[in-house]
């Protein structure tokens, strides 16, 4: 997929509706009211219970992180909550606002902007922790999101996110769907993850891809998680057996 306008078309989808608040999660509750916001935090860590284990929030007490993609300020209240100096940039006004919306209904604050996170507005060396789960393999260029984030974190600090896994049961069932039932097998997991995994360019990686992406780092762990996503339309008695190798989701740890 041609990377050019990529953004532009990524920040129309996500304006529309800030990722985890679709009406399949909220219903017809009033937006950005506190029992909204509720049911968006409750949804995304019953989906998701691993963020907690693997972001560590309460280990940001007193220092500065930076989130690289707000979305619904989910995540970034547990920052907030937790003590940390808290910054975030998200390609959308809609999150941006969002979030603000939800840390001001806890008497919390945070540095946040609208910006491309392809090119940062921080100096080097400003954070010890960023922080951004599901966002970098939305852009056009990931490769240079992980570049500014090495480049504003600390000697020392370290980068904590997930990012989606190519050989992983989500994907392969997109694929069945959209190219072998489809009657397009010849069409690629990337291909049909570009084309219908949430907004335009959506991208997904192997273990030895991301190692490479993450390699100016000093030190690199990744994780592969196995979601419901993975999980879904598949025989309940199926669910132990699967490997988390086959996991949509990748835990990532970098350490500059």
């Amino acid at each position: 997929m041609a990377t050019a306008g990529l953004n532009e078309r990524v920040r129309e989808y996500w304006e529309a509706e800030p990722c985890g608040t679709s009406p399949a999660i909220v219903g017809e509750m009033p937006s950005r009211t506190r029992e909204w916001f509720e049911r968006v935090e409750e949804h995304r860590y019953a989906m998701e219970p691993f963020i907690h284990s693997v972001a560590q929030f309460t280990r940001g007490r007193g220092k500065r992180i930076l989130e690289v993609g707000v979305g619904a300020g989910t995540d970034h209240l547990q920052w907030a909550r937790a003590g940390a100096e808290c910054y975030g940039v998200d390609l959308t006004d809609a999150a941006i606002e969002t979030t603000r919306s939800h840390l001001a209904l806890h008497g919390l604050e945070s540095n946040l902007l609208r910006v491309d996170a392809e090119v940062l507005p921080f100096p080097e060396e400003m954070f010890d922790i960023v922080y951004s789960w599901g966002v970098i393999h939305h852009s056009a260029h990931p490769e240079r999101i992980i570049a500014e984030i090495r480049r504003v974190l600390k000697p020392g600090g370290q980068f904590v996110g997930m990012m989606y896994g190519r050989r992983s049961l989500a994907a392969f069932k997109t694929w069945v769907r959209r190219g072998l039932l489809a009657g397009r097998p010849w069409r690629t997991f990337t291909d049909v993850l570009a084309h219908h995994c949430e907004s335009s360019g959506t991208k997904a990686y192997t273990l030895p891809e991301l190692k490479r992406m993450f390699s100016a780092f000093r030190e690199f762990s990744a994780e592969p998680l196995m979601t419901p996503y993975d999980r879904s339309r598949l025989p309940a008695w199926l669910g132990p057996y699967l490997p988390s190798s086959w996991g949509w989701f990748i835990a990532l740890k970098a350490t500059r």
